[in-house]
């Protein structure tokens, strides 16, 4: 395993207080989880056990930034992936600085005795909060939760919000905090998402790059099903890694739980900077991975495709190129996107994965000034004029780069119907080859630009306005016998012409006057 220039290792912020969510499954910790920092970042649904992996979150609890983690429910009778869950689980109790004991006030568990026991070394630290008082009938429940010898009992109901402040102050003297008025910033780090199928060793990544065991890694298909977040430092920059569910074919998704799983994945796509698209380097790419792609690209992200598992291959010469040509070939589409094979189970190749990573990232947030961009067009379309359509030539007229992060310029013609397609991409490309934008994605949005008012837009000549007047005073004038309500007659635009006629002369004579008056 290659040695790598990773520093604060964690799963967590240990720079800020740590406050776990603690109890059996179906709870509710999910739902205070979510409660609690004000967003869906936890699946929550009926089915127990739902929640395997720790999730972290930066939460303000009065304005002052902690660290909230969820956990999975602890469980007395176990089987399968239920022992490394409750493992993980009860480690948080050690490095807590405070716990919220979750329990049900309709019903006491063999897992809920079980963690009263574990709890009992840690009771400073300690607010039992009994949930699902959704109503008054059930607020004399609470009482009985005394019994079991923790100083801090607080009745919440997590779906409606009831008793949520009451647990807040409990938290805060535990920590010795006060609320406050000022709102901590949020530290920058480049925020890395990794993607893919299951099985591809997303978690392996993962858990590499953190240096704990944050994601359970198990053979078993749909293992991880929260987003799992974690943070490290490499090479003196700060990154935030988020690891995700395998995201499969819709008809092999079978359970509410992995749909819910699937969809905060593709979500997590918005949060991310930077998607690594983890590829089992001897499956290939397939039609999902075409699919999360165009996700990727049609959001403007970054995207590296990671071709994982490369201690598997036979060692033929030149076998990871050929893999390489392969890919290309299968997925002209990503042409720009940097291949990188690795293995995430030996360590080979994550500083390469890593170097990139930071020059895509620095590609995302350049930009370009407007006035370098016009002078490479004027250039572009020197070598390479528009094509000609049925109404002439198509112009590009000027540009200017819109945003960054994601990179989208805006490019002024005289005609954007029927725009060719292929000039589009030919100006993607010289934008990637000029400046330097060979990694990312590249949009391009088209506007008509509008045209000044013409002179003959400028309004009537002095000859003109002058006829216009002595029509319209001779129609203003009271005509003899004129008859109130009379329909207008056939004839009309005669009439209008001659009144012209009329008007024209009187024009025309008075100029005449005016020029004989002069000599």
């Amino acid at each position: 395993m290659e040695k790598l220039d990773i520093r604060n290792k964690a799963d967590i912020d240990t720079s800020l207080p740590l406050i776990s969510i603690i109890g059996r499954p179906n709870a509710g910790k999910s739902t205070l989880f979510n409660r609690l920092i004000g967003k869906r970042r936890a699946i929550t649904d009926p089915t127990p056990g739902v929640t395997r992996d720790p999730i972290p979150e930066r939460w303000l609890l009065g304005n002052n930034a902690v660290t909230l983690v969820d956990s999975g429910g602890v469980k007395v009778d176990k089987e399968g992936i239920d022992f490394a869950v409750t493992d993980k689980s009860l480690s948080l109790l050690a490095q807590s600085d405070a716990i919220v004991f979750l329990m049900d006030c309709t019903e006491v568990t063999a897992e809920d005795l079980m963690l009263v026991e574990e709890l009992r070394p840690y009771t400073d630290k300690v607010v039992l909060a009994v949930n699902k008082v959704d109503d008054p009938r059930r607020e004399d429940l609470v009482w009985n939760f005394f019994s079991y010898g923790y100083q801090r009992v607080v009745g919440i109901s997590a779906a409606h919000g009831t008793g949520i402040e009451e647990l807040e102050d409990s938290l805060l003297g535990i920590l010795d905090l006060e609320r406050t008025e000022d709102i901590p910033e949020e530290p920058e780090s480049i925020k890395i998402a990794i993607l893919g199928k299951p099985n591809t060793g997303k978690s392996t990544l993962m858990n590499l790059l953190t240096g704990r065991d944050i994601s359970i890694v198990s053979p078993i298909a749909g293992t991880t099903r929260d987003v799992m977040r974690g943070t490290f430092t490499y090479k003196g920059t700060d990154y935030t890694v988020l690891d995700t569910a395998g995201i499969r074919r819709k008809s092999k998704v079978e359970e509410d739980v992995e749909y819910y799983s699937v969809n905060r994945a593709i979500k997590t796509i918005e949060d991310a900077d930077v998607v690594l698209l983890m590829v089992d380097i001897q499956e290939g790419i397939t039609e999902q991975d075409k699919k999360i792609a165009d996700l990727i690209v049609r959001r403007g992200k970054g995207i590296i495709l990671v071709l994982n598992k490369t201690d598997l291959l036979r060692g033929i010469p030149n076998e990871i190129e050929a893999i390489k040509d392969r890919v290309r070939f299968l997925f002209p589409v990503l042409s720009f996107a940097p291949l990188m094979p690795i293995s995430a189970l030996k360590g080979l190749d994550i500083g390469k994965l890593l170097d990139m990573v930071w020059s895509v990232w620095k590609q995302l947030t350049k930009r370009v000034d407007t006035s370098q961009l016009n002078a490479a067009l004027k250039e572009w379309t020197k070598d390479n004029e528009p094509p000609r359509g049925a109404a002439g030539h198509y112009k590009v007229l000027y540009g200017t780069q819109v945003s960054a992060a994601p990179v989208r310029f805006l490019f002024f013609v005289n005609r954007v119907h029927d725009f060719p397609e292929a000039y589009i991409s030919y100006l993607k490309n010289m934008i990637r080859r000029d400046f330097g934008f060979t990694y990312i994605p590249v949009d391009i949005s088209l506007r008509e630009r509008r045209r000044n008012p013409s002179l003959n837009d400028k309004g009537p000549s002095k000859t003109e306005a002058k006829i216009q007047s002595v029509m319209k005073s001779s129609a203003s004038a009271p005509k003899k016998n004129a008859k109130k309500g009379t329909a207008r007659k056939p004839g009309g635009k005669a009439r209008m012409g001659k009144a012209r006629e009329r008007a024209e002369t009187i024009v025309r004579n008075a100029g005449q006057k005016r020029k004989a008056g002069k000599k």
